[in-house]
């Protein structure tokens, strides 16, 4: 099935909706930074009611709304759900409602940013913290459990590396990242941009949500829509956030000493084989480098963006990994 093009897409009666009305049970936005080029702010929604906190952790360019499938299924899809969890998500600094300061992004320093939202809003308790970080996500995830190892009651870590290394060659690797920052036609941009993120049978699969034809239409409707967003979206924020995750290093050591202060059994490494964008050669490297006693959850076949592609089987090792970390803590 040929893909809509951009102006088709428009024009869909879907396209008005692809991002959900999930109402929040608390929003705004906190100051960060303070003493570290800030502050500026941090934009925030929290999702239902309970006692589980889940802190959902957002990759490269893309927005907290993009969490919509976990946010709906953790904080929304039941009042038992509703009461039982309370869902974070957020935009991180450089994307979104969230400040963009013109200044040198780490993933250090986004998981500062990340540690002043959770003392703000008073989530400061030893092993509260059910952690789920994807792709630049799951790098900051690596810097926070770092930074506040005793708080963390499990760590997920999605399509995510400790560095990235180069597994394509070394001009073709160069050729992929100029690429993000060349303009284009903007179907050319779509098309590009689903062809890194998932598998080519998933995009030619019919809509899970239903309206589009195709998983593909709905993901180029909804990356659309965030590019539409001339303040939210922007190339500047998009560039500073490139350079966080491409500069992020966690070594053997730093990965051994995480895993030893947060706990093996809290953590899990999921990867999808196909992942175009980082490869599953990272994964491996995680497994190996944190350390026997993590979960390693394999998708073979799949891409970069599991918690979409694989949404009832990622929901459901989220589920199993808060539970076991909810009874680690007796």
């Amino acid at each position: 099935m040929v893909p809509l093009t951009a102006a088709q897409l428009k024009e869909h009666p879907e396209f008005p909706k692809v991002t959900w009305d999930l109402q929040p049970t608390k929003k705004g936005t906190v100051p960060v930074a303070e003493g570290r080029g800030g502050p500026f702010d941090i934009s925030y929604e929290i999702h239902g009611t309970g006692h589980i906190c889940l802190v959902w952790i957002m990759g490269l360019g893309a927005l907290k709304t993009a969490w919509q499938r976990q946010t709906l299924h953790f904080s929304h899809a039941s009042p038992s759900r509703t009461s039982k969890y309370q869902s974070l998500i957020f935009d991180n600094r450089g994307m979104g409602a969230s400040g963009k300061p013109n200044l040198r992004y780490t993933t250090t320093e986004m998981a500062h940013d990340t540690l002043d939202l959770l003392d703000t809003i008073g989530w400061t308790s030893p092993r509260q913290l059910h952690i789920i970080g994807v792709s630049m996500g799951g790098m900051i995830a690596q810097e926070l459990a770092l930074l506040i190892p005793s708080r963390v009651a499990s760590l997920i870590l999605v399509s995510t590396a400790a560095r990235l290394e180069n597994t394509v060659g070394f001009i073709e690797n160069l050729r992929q990242r100029i690429n993000l920052f060349i303009p284009k036609e903007i179907n050319t941009q779509l098309a590009e941009t689903k062809a890194r993120l998932f598998s080519q049978e998933f995009l030619d699969g019919p809509d899970q949500d239903g309206g589009f034809p195709t998983n593909g239409d709905r993901f180029a409707a909804q990356e659309l829509s965030k590019r539409m967003d001339k303040e939210g979206f922007t190339r500047k924020g998009f560039v500073l956030q490139a350079v966080a995750a491409g500069w992020h290093h966690k070594s053997a050591g730093q990965l051994r000493k995480l895993a030893d202060e947060v706990g093996r059994e809290r953590i899990c490494v999921m990867h999808g084989t196909e992942d175009r964008m980082i490869t599953y050669h990272h994964a491996e490297v995680l497994k190996r480098e944190l350390g026997e006693g993590i979960r390693f959850e394999r998708f073979d076949g799949r891409g970069h963006v599991l918690m979409w592609e694989e949404r009832e089987a990622f929901n459901r090792v989220v589920e199993e990994m808060v539970e076991k970390g909810e009874k680690s803590d007796g």
